[in-house]
């Protein structure tokens, strides 16, 4: 049986008649700096034999030699939350667009969880880490930056740390103004959980806008429950037992606004007619159903995590940015 002999550095060169370090530099330098090892007609010849013996970079040796891996590594809540998972794609195309590779991680907002898929990650010799889990109380990240780890923020934003978020104070004051537009003065939110950014930005934009409005105290109930559907039909328990229904409830995330529409529907309360709901995100399930929503700019959010965290790894510093929110009109406020 042929056994075809591996390709590698050492009989390019030979075939090549040029050093092996020659080959080798050019074949691994970053583009547009080969001219510094060798001759535009050298580099041609090297190129053009390697791409014919289907030569493979070994990105495992590569690394060694300049103490990159090009790994990213990304750590979500939870993968299957559709919001982060688009979030996500984002990351990821920006980085196969440079090359580079990435690998997630779920904590499930678990702060020891978020710890150690941290560390195994680094331990993998990753570049630099993106995190979409951001805890408001939670200073491990404060640590990890002072050991000198390159990292960003999506979705979340967290002091002192480089973050890529929608502008969520912007997007809960959108849906109050609509809110308040239909006529509605008696508010219920279901607020997700409170070490979260995205729930003190969206709650607080809320009722920013209600109070510059008049409309505060009794008439706003607000109801920390997280950010899935069964979160937002525990919510709806909750808020009808209070001693006043409201006249629209704010949900800081779609599924959420989901399971309280749900809720609210087997009681036989109608939706917008009784009581309105606006969710938040506006995934593909929020046109579905019909919600009124804000939609955040998922995608674009992780793209811009990924370029920042690429700026922060080569030197050349990155600003926090707030991406604009949109409100989308459905028939459920």
């Amino acid at each position: 049986m042929d056994v075809t002999e591996p390709v590698t550095l050492k009989s390019l060169a030979s075939e090549l008649g040029l050093n092996v370090s020659t080959v080798s530099r050019i074949i691994n330098a970053e583009p547009g700096t080969e001219a510094k090892w060798a001759s535009p007609q050298t580099i041609r010849r090297v190129r053009e034999l390697a791409g014919a013996r289907g030569y493979a970079r070994n990105p495992h040796a590569a690394s060694l030699r300049t103490s990159r891996s090009d790994l990213v590594g990304v750590i979500v809540p939870r993968l299957q939350d559709y919001v982060l998972a688009t979030i996500y794609e984002g990351i990821d195309a920006a980085a196969e667009a440079c090359g580079r590779m990435t690998v997630v991680a779920n904590s499930l907002d678990d702060p020891t969880r978020q710890r150690l898929r941290t560390e195994a990650l680094l331990a993998r010799r990753v570049d630099g880490l993106i995190f979409g889990d951001a805890s408001l109380d939670s200073p491990y990240l404060d640590e990890l930056a002072a050991r000198g780890v390159p990292l960003t923020l999506v979705s979340r934003r967290r002091s002192g740390h480089v973050s890529v978020t929608c502008d969520d104070v912007a997007g809960g004051r959108l849906a109050a103004s609509h809110l308040l537009s239909t006529g509605r003065q008696r508010f219920a939110v279901i607020a997700g959980a409170q070490y979260a950014s995205t729930t003190v930005d969206r709650a607080g934009g809320f009722l920013e806008m209600l109070e510059e409005h008049g409309v505060g105290g009794s008439d706003v109930d607000i109801h920390y429950a997280g950010f899935d559907a069964p979160a937002g039909q525990a919510a709806i328990a909750e808020i009808l037992a209070a001693h006043a229904r409201p006249e629209a409830v704010f949900a800081v995330n779609d599924f959420a606004a989901i399971g309280a529409i749900g809720a609210l529907q087997a009681l036989g309360i109608s939706v917008p007619d009784d009581i309105a709901v606006v969710g938040y995100n506006d995934t593909p399930i929020a046109e579905a159903v019909n919600l009124t929503t804000v939609r955040s700019p998922m995608v674009e959010m992780g793209r811009l995590s990924f370029e920042k965290l690429l700026s922060l790894l080569d030197n050349r510093g990155a600003e926090s940015e707030l991406l604009a929110p949109e409100l989308i009109v459905r028939s459920t406020a």
